[in-house]
């Protein structure tokens, strides 16, 4: 015997809601937005999304989180949780100019400042790195397969040769190196990929002479290779725009070079990354405050290429591993890694590397870094 009428007909209105709420859903997930790489420049997120995205791979639509992210771990500890600013700009690009910053920064001699520098120098390289890319560290073109962005920072200390950490530094999302880079005859100590390459013009020019016997006869180049400039000096900035427009240098210590030499053929904007003189203050003030400052040295004094490069990283990517920073046996190793006969670490006056050392030294042991020792 058949329902009555009107109870048939309102139950099948109801099936065919329930049938249209369904398929409704189906859409919505299936055209939902990818929400696309996160941009590095600065952190505006909470840490639960800055750390979460969903990836583009075979397990499309699925979240990944990431393990063991720096953000977590800063926050859990009782003292870096107060040092660590994540929101602290770490690139200078164009837009960022302003009569504000201008007047700020020239009360402050370089490398965390620009007193005494040609104001027409400064703006005619800014006003050339004013793209997306110019403020982020990461191309947004290019997300991680996994959840989350994995570095290494790669020193030049001694510890690292016959050490075997070639692949493992490899199998990193991004290798950051620095100065001396040699990496030609220790590939298993020391591994092939690079993705930022760190340096002052200066630290740079200085390496090619110093070590050119040694293994580095030429700064490192690729097409996917970007290069962080530190601003130490007005050659800084200078050298930076020569190197944009593919021009001689003008002027400075440096005038009559062609930057192509040093960085390739290949010299557009987006190659190019520049350390806000604002973040070198921020990790000089807060993460290595020497008592140098307080010496006759104190206008020589700043950290060390490695250390702005790994606090760089530190503030940029969610996992950060360091290989060839100094330890508390580093008395056991040569100074550099590719030298052929031993040579003692030398202490200059213009870092702290003790500071430093006790610095990765904490931040290791507080789970925020992993730190190669032996």
């Amino acid at each position: 015997m058949g329902l009555p009428r009107g109870r048939l007909f309102w139950l099948l209105l109801l099936l065919a809601a329930a049938c249209s709420g369904i398929l409704l859903a189906l859409y919505s997930s299936a055209v939902e937005p990818y929400p696309g790489p996160r941009s590095r420049a600065r952190n505006t997120t909470s840490p639960e999304a800055f750390f979460r995205f969903k990836t583009s791979n075979s397990g499309a639509g699925k979240s990944w989180p990431c393990p063991r992210p720096l953000h977590l771990a800063i926050q859990r500890h009782h003292h870096f949780r107060d040092v660590f600013n994540l929101s602290t700009p770490v690139l200078l690009s164009g837009p960022l100019f302003t009569q504000d910053l201008w007047d700020s920064l020239s009360q402050h001699k370089a490398p965390y400042g620009w007193q005494g520098l040609s104001r027409q120098a400064i703006t005619s390289t800014l006003s050339l790195l004013n793209s997306s890319e110019s403020a982020q560290l990461f191309a947004a073109s290019r997300p991680p397969l996994r959840g989350c962005i994995r570095c290494a920072v790669v020193g030049n200390g001694g510890i690292l040769n016959g050490s075997g950490q070639g692949l493992n530094i490899d199998a990193h999302d991004y290798v950051f190196r620095l100065n001396g880079a040699v990496m030609k005859g220790f590939e298993n100590d020391v591994g092939t990929k690079i993705s930022f390459y760190g340096f002052t013009v200066n630290t740079m020019k200085n390496s090619l002479i110093s070590y050119w016997n040694l293994g580095f006869t030429s700064v490192p180049q690729g097409q996917d290779l970007r290069y962080i400039f530190i601003p130490s000096d007005i050659r800084d900035y200078v050298m930076l725009r020569s190197a944009i427009l593919g021009e001689p240098v003008p002027e400075g210590p440096d005038k009559g070079d062609r930057p192509q030499t040093y960085f390739g053929p290949e010299a557009s904007a987006s190659k190019f990354k520049l350390l806000h003189p604002d973040f070198v203050s921020y990790l000089t003030e807060r993460f290595l405050k020497s008592k140098l400052i307080n010496t006759n040295f104190r206008d020589l004094y700043m950290p060390s290429t490695g250390a702005l490069m790994l606090l760089t990283a530190l503030h940029t990517c969610d996992q950060v591993s360091a290989y060839g920073f100094i330890t508390e046996n580093y008395w056991k190793f040569s100074d550099h890694y590719f030298e052929r006969v031993k040579q003692p670490l030398i202490f200059y006056a213009n870092h702290d590397l003790p500071l430093e050392a006790t610095l990765w030294k904490n931040l290791h042991a507080a789970g925020i870094l992993q730190l190669y020792q032996r």
